[in-house]
């Protein structure tokens, strides 16, 4: 059983959502592998003028996808790569391949992982934990073009 003086949280905290702040953010990948967006997104939340509120990411695409990792070790996220790849293998003797032999894999991959995400912003932060990188898997081998939603709702500042 678990004691609760092992649990500690801050007052609750209310603002009124006066604002929806959107932004569409195009990135070219240089095929298969993770793209930090970090940076730009806070980028994004400091230009909203966001205070507190909810920011969310949503991916337009079908064999690209969305996570929350590791940021401090690259190996993590080649670990990761070769998880996806046992997981979704060219190899397998998909049905669908018309647009080549990772495409199907690559749609196999966005649907373990994730087309959106959703991170809390605290006094004009967002609210990753330390070894925490917003990252952007492209699951194909060549280039891509591909486009994401930025989206804050909540409190802003005012400009």
């Amino acid at each position: 059983m678990t004691s609760t003086r092992s649990i500690l949280r801050t007052a609750p905290s209310s603002v009124s959502a006066d604002a929806v702040v959107s932004s569409l953010l195009t990135v070219q990948t240089s095929g298969r592998g993770f793209l930090d967006l970090t940076a730009e997104v806070e980028k994004f939340v400091r230009e909203a003028c966001a205070v507190e509120g909810q920011l969310t990411l949503f991916i337009r695409h079908t064999s690209a996808s969305l996570t929350i990792q590791e940021n401090a070790d690259p190996s993590v996220l080649k670990d990761l790569t070769g998880a996806l790849d046992r997981l979704a293998p060219e190899n397998a003797g998909w049905t669908h391949d018309a647009e080549g032999p990772d495409d199907m894999p690559a749609h196999v991959k966005t649907m373990l992982t994730a087309t959106s995400l959703q991170i809390p912003v605290m006094k004009g932060r967002l609210m990753l934990g330390t070894w925490q990188a917003i990252y952007l898997i492209e699951h194909r081998r060549r280039a891509h073009r591909r486009e994401i939603v930025a989206q804050f709702v909540g409190a802003t500042e005012p400009k």
